[in-house]
Order: C-alpha cells, then sequence, then structure tokens
C-alpha cells in the first residue's frame, strides 16, 4: 500500500513539473528567438507546444482514474520522450538549447520507475536523439538548425549523449533506490509512532476517571470522554477553555509533588457535583514544564452516602431520645388528662373554669398525639412483607384523595405499568403514600395540580409525586427526612421521618427534587419482585428482612424499654 501511494505522488508531481516545464520551455524560446536568429520553426513548435500541453491536461484528468500507477508511469515517461524529440527537432536539432530535456526525462523514468526501466529510457532517449540528427544530417527530413557538422562530430555529439544518458540513469538509479529505501523506512517508523499513537490515545480513552491537561495559562490542550462526560460538556465545548472558569471552588495549587483537593462543579443541567482533584506538572524532556495535568473522579455519590449515614446517626440518637421522652412524659400526661376531666364533673365550676379546663384535655390530647407519633418513629416496626401489587395500594390513595370533602386538586395518572409487583408490606406503603400525597396536598392549598408516575426502570420501580406548590426551601432539603422538621404549622415533623424509615426497611430509597417556585418532587424506589411468588414474614425484628442498619439497631434496642 505505501509503494502504490508513492507512486500515485510522484504521478502528482510530475503532472504539475511537467506544466511547470513546458510554460519555461515557451519562455525560453521566446527569449532565444528575441537574442538570436535561426531557422526555427514557429509554427510547428506552437503546435508541439499546444499538444504537450492538451497531454499534459489529459494526465491530469486521467491520474486519479487510472489505477494501474507503475503502467500510467510507463505511458507517461514514453510520451515525455516523444514531445522531447519533437521539440528538440523543431529548435534546430544539433543546434537546439533544449537537448537538457532527455536527461531530465531520464532521471524522471529512475525515481519513478525500476532500475531497468531507467536504462531503457535512456537507450530510447539515445535513439529518439541519435535518430533526430542523422536524419536531418542525410536530409532525409528537413533540417531546422543553421550548422553543418561532420560526421565524425556528429558520431561525438550522438556517443557523448548516450554516455551522458546513461550516467544520470546509473546514478539517478542508486539515487532513487536509497530514495526508495529511506521512505520505506520512513513509512515504517510512521506506522509505528502511529500505532504508538494510537496506543496513548487508547489509554487515555479508557481512563475511567476524568484527565485534563492545559498550557501553563491554564487553557484546556485534552480531554478524555470520560472526563468530558462527568463535565456534562463535549470534548470541542472545553478546548480552549480556562480550567479555573468551570469549578465553583478554587482548584489546588501545585507543588513540586500533586497535590490534591476537592472542588464542586455546577453542570450545564443545573446539578452541583463533587469533584476530587488531583493537580501535577506535565514534563517534557528538553522543554521543562510547559503545562499542568488535572485528574479527577466524581464524589458526588460517596458524598451523598455520607451525608445519609450522618443523617442515620442523628436519626438513631434521636429516636433513643424519643422514647425516653415519651415513657418519661405520657404518665404523667395521662394524670394531668385525668384529673381535667374530673374537673369538668365538678358542679360549682364557673363557665371559665369549665374553658380552662377543656384546653387543658384538648392540649393534653394534642401532645399525647406528639407522643404517639414519637413512639410510632422510636419503635421498630412489624412488618408482613410479601409479593404484592403496587399499582392498586396507590389508587386506594388517590381515591381517597379525590373524595375528601374540601379538595380541588387535579390528579394526573402516568402509568407505564398496569401491575408493579414488589415484596411489600401494604399497609405500611399506604402510610407512606398517603404522607406523601398530604403533604403535597398541605403544599398547594388543596388547590393545584397533583402529578403520580410509576415506571419501570432495571431492576426497580419509582414512584414519584410531583406538585404545583411552592416548593422546598433549598436549606431545608438536606435535613428533610429529619425528624422535627416539618414545613407546615401545627405539624410534628415526624411524618417524613417515618416514611424514611418504612422505605429503608423495603431495602429501598427515597429522594427529593425541588426548585422555588416549581413544586416539589418526591421519588420512591422500590425492587422489583423475583418471577416465583415470595413471602417473608417479619412479626418481631426488620432483621429478618434486611441486614440492621445503624438507625434501627438503635430504634430496636429503645423500644425494648416501652
Amino acid at each position: 500500500m505505501a509503494t502504490a501511494f508513492n507512486e500515485r505522488t510522484w504521478l502528482d508531481w510530475l503532472v504539475k513539473v511537467r506544466i511547470i516545464v513546458i510554460t519555461c520551455l515557451v519562455l525560453m524560446q521566446i527569449g532565444i528567438l528575441t537574442v538570436t536568429s535561426g531557422s526555427v520553426s514557429r509554427g510547428y513548435f506552437v503546435v508541439v507546444v499546444v499538444a504537450w500541453y492538451s497531454v499534459a491536461l489529459a494526465w491530469m484528468h486521467f491520474r486519479s482514474r487510472w489505477k494501474n500507477y507503475e503502467l500510467q508511469a510507463r505511458a507517461q515517461v514514453f510520451v515525455d520522450l516523444a514531445f522531447a524529440c519533437a521539440v528538440v527537432y523543431t529548435t534546430g536539432g544539433v543546434d537546439t538549447y533544449f537537448n537538457f530535456l532527455y536527461p531530465l526525462i531520464v532521471l524522471v523514468a529512475s525515481i519513478m520507475l525500476a532500475q531497468g526501466w531507467a536504462y531503457i529510457t535512456a537507450g530510447v532517449a539515445f535513439v529518439l536523439f541519435g535518430a533526430t540528427l542523422e536524419l536531418t544530417y542525410y536530409k532525409l527530413v528537413p533540417s531546422f538548425g543553421s550548422s553543418v557538422p561532420d560526421p565524425k562530430s556528429l558520431l561525438i555529439v550522438i556517443l557523448s549523449n548516450l554516455v551522458a544518458y546513461l550516467l544520470i540513469a546509473y546514478l539517478a538509479g542508486k539515487l532513487s533506490a536509497r530514495l526508495r529505501q529511506v521512505d520505506v523506512e520512513l513509512q515504517d517508523q510512521r506506522g509505528e509512532f502511529e500505532n504508538l499513537q494510537a496506543f496513548h490515545q487508547n489509554i487515555i480513552d479508557s481512563i475511567s476517571g476524568g484527565l485534563v491537561t492545559t498550557d501553563l495559562e491554564g487553557h484546556i490542550r485534552l480531554v478524555n470522554p470520560a472526563g468530558a462526560t462527568m463535565l456534562e460538556r463535549t470534548q470541542q465545548e472545553l478546548l480552549g477553555k480556562g480550567v479555573e472558569t468551570l469549578f465553583l471552588d478554587r482548584l489546588p495549587d501545585v507543588a513540586m509533588v500533586p497535590v490534591r483537593g476537592e472542588v464542586r462543579l455546577s453542570t450545564p443541567s443545573g446539578k452541583q457535583r463533587t469533584f476530587g482533584i488531583t493537580k501535577s506538572m506535565l514534563r517534557v524532556p528538553d522543554q521543562g514544564v510547559v503545562g499542568f495535568i488535572f485528574t479527577f473522579n466524581d464524589l458526588t455519590e460517596i458524598r451523598r452516602l455520607e451525608r445519609e449515614i450522618r443523617m442515620r446517626d442523628r436519626l438513631a440518637a434521636v429516636g433513643r431520645l424519643a422514647a425516653g421522652i415519651a415513657h418519661e412524659i405520657r404518665n404523667p400526661l395521662t394524670s394531668i388528662a385525668g384529673s381535667a376531666q374530673m374537673f369538668t364533673t365538678v358542679p360549682t365550676l364557673n363557665e371559665e373554669q369549665r374553658t380552662l379546663a377543656d384546653i387543658i384535655i384538648r392540649e393534653s390530647e394534642r401532645l399525647n398525639a406528639i407522643i404517639t407519633d414519637f413512639l410510632t418513629y422510636s419503635r421498630e416496626k412489624s412488618l408482613k412483607l410479601e409479593r404484592g401489587d403496587l399499582i392498586p395500594l396507590l389508587e386506594d390513595t388517590l381515591m381517597l384523595l379525590q373524595n375528601r370533602p374540601g379538595t380541588n386538586v387535579k390528579i394526573v395518572r402516568d402509568y407505564e405499568a398496569t401491575q408493579a409487583f414488589g415484596v411489600i408490606d401494604g399497609d405500611k406503603l399506604k402510610q407512606v403514600f398517603w404522607n406523601l400525597c398530604e403533604n403535597a396536598m398541605r403544599a398547594m392549598s388543596n388547590s393545584g395540580t397533583l402529578d403520580v408516575r410509576v415506571r419501570a426502570s432495571g431492576n426497580h420501580w419509582w414512584i414519584s409525586f410531583r406538585d404545583s406548590g411552592p416548593g422546598i426551601d433549598p436549606q431545608q432539603m438536606d435535613k428533610i427526612f429529619e425528624p422535627f422538621q416539618s414545613g407546615f404549622s401545627g405539624g410534628t415533623g415526624l411524618g417524613l421521618a417515618i416514611v424514611y424509615q418504612i422505605v429503608q426497611a423495603h431495602d429501598g430509597k427515597i429522594a427529593v427534587r425541588s426548585e422555588p417556585g416549581k413544586g416539589a418532587e418526591f421519588i420512591v424506589q422500590f425492587k422489583r419482585a423475583a418471577e416465583q411468588p415470595a413471602v417473608v414474614h417479619a412479626s418481631d425484628s426488620l432483621a429478618q428482612v434486611a441486614p440492621l442498619s445503624p438507625l434501627r439497631a438503635a430504634a430496636l434496642a429503645a423500644a425494648k424499654g416501652d
């Protein structure tokens, strides 16, 4: 393949050089005719030049269509010999100034063809040149020269040209062979370099972490596909940008050794990601430091899990506290409520005293409800897990909402499946669905749109509840599933904390997305049930369903004291 490529390259070069040579011949002949007088046939010369131009243009047209480049090269060489012979003849024969055309064509043949064809070209050039001189000398064809050499001089001219042509063929052939050898070596080295470059590029493209290189000013010069994917931009968008402009935090300062840091990034989609990034110097031999290398990994999910673990620890502590408070308060509260109830039966109480007694009773009942929620939150749940369909449970909840008096909420259902089976506790999940829907209704003040969507994603079911309310305060997002974080007046702040517990007990996940003024969306994820129905009973402990988390272990320990 490399040889064919070189021959085609040389053919393209020959076509272009031929046009230049012919043009130079015309200019030279014009100059010669201007300063000298001779019997040159201008008409014949013009015809030969025009014909040579036409053939040169034809070669330009056919060089890409004629795929046998070696045969095409031979044809071009011998056609050029014929036109060179015509130029020599029409410009005076033995008196011509264009005898250099034959050595030039022999040189071209030595470069483009094998050594043997170079000698053949030299022989044909000798025959054409000798025949031209002999024919004009013996008056067999008209002569356009002004001098008439003697036979001995004519023979010397012909033989000297023969020797010159053969020497040119020999020397040019040796030079061409060396040139071809060097070309092959260069092609081999180029192939090795391209293979090495492709290998290095494959390594860069295969790195799972992000890789960015910059110049000394911090402008990006290279970014691998994994890095572009993490940054949620294309490689073309990143090239030339300042690396400092991509991140919200300052990048680590580089020293003699690589420096690692942690930075945040706001993606074009509006998400915020956290990256662990390492900065090091890019050194090139004999040039020193020419830029910087940045390697980074996405730590967003790791940091989220760390926050979740910390939240579970806090929830476990709160659970233990709630259980202790409930035990300490419930008994005296019952006594207070009972005593107040007895006061209302005293006939001597006036209206104001009866009102105060009623207030004590109502507030005692409200406080008792709060303590009941504390105990519900702190005690280990008793679940009965079995293979069940999520859709009917969801429909029961939505039907109750639609028929609740004073509700003016439009419920939009978007179910991608008619059945969604999972290993669940139906009663507990109804509590989850009801709490999420109830919060959405309160956020919309019982007037708006509630979008409920069910879809399958791999081995999980995704159920989302999206309201058209005012959204959630960003400062409350990170602790929304913690207890006592109610956003509604009169709420205990334990509803979503209990929801979180139930979802975790089902080995599921719950997340929330919200933008101020654009509503909130709670997304619950459950595992899809296996093909064969499975029934699991967990009457004593959730440990039979899943390993005890720190939260459940702490809650179980607190509940045992109840």
